[in-house]
């Protein structure tokens, strides 16, 4: 019987563990706490009057960071299962593709958060050539955004990795 990998390489024996699937998905929740974290203090730096600065965390800044936190809730709320599901009968039709739309979704919401994050920071902290503490705002939200995808992708992979503590209940 023909394997249904897509290259030559075997899977590491390590991925198969469930303290890898653990520790993924600790790396992950630590990640994205870690990106929220940075944003956070550069938005209470923004108000506080130790900054010096007259720009300021706005609404606008913010709008990245919440693409890319509803882009990691719809990526993660797809079952992996679901991407080849045509093959059995689940309820309706055509469920691996309605299931590939919206991890696409997802993934859209998450790139055009990083993207806008990069956006906001060049055209509102770079080009008006804002000195370092009023540039790190812009560079906060790139690094949460940044942080935020990447907790998405160990998420990902850790949650569907397959492990021998898994149970086929099918007959």
């Amino acid at each position: 019987m023909a394997s249904h990998r897509l290259f030559r390489f075997p899977k590491p024996q390590w991925l198969n563990n469930a303290n890898t699937r653990t520790a993924g998905v600790y790396l992950a929740g630590a990640l994205f706490s870690l990106g929220f974290f940075f944003f956070i203090d550069a938005s209470a730096f923004s108000s506080s009057p130790r900054n010096g600065s007259k720009v300021h965390i706005t609404f606008v800044d913010w709008i990245p960071g919440i693409c890319s936190a509803l882009g990691m809730l719809v990526i993660n709320s797809i079952d992996k299962s679901r991407l080849a599901a045509d093959s059995f009968s689940y309820s309706g039709n055509g469920v691996a593709w309605k299931a590939r739309l919206v991890l696409f979704l997802g993934f859209a919401l998450m790139a055009g958060g990083l993207a806008g994050s990069v956006t906001v920071m060049v055209l509102k902290y770079v080009v008006p050539e804002y000195p370092w503490p009023t540039l790190w705002f812009g560079v906060a939200n790139v690094v949460a955004n940044a942080c935020i995808m990447l907790s998405s992708v160990v998420l990902w992979v850790s949650q569907n990795m397959e492990d021998e503590y898994t149970y086929n209940l099918a007959l």
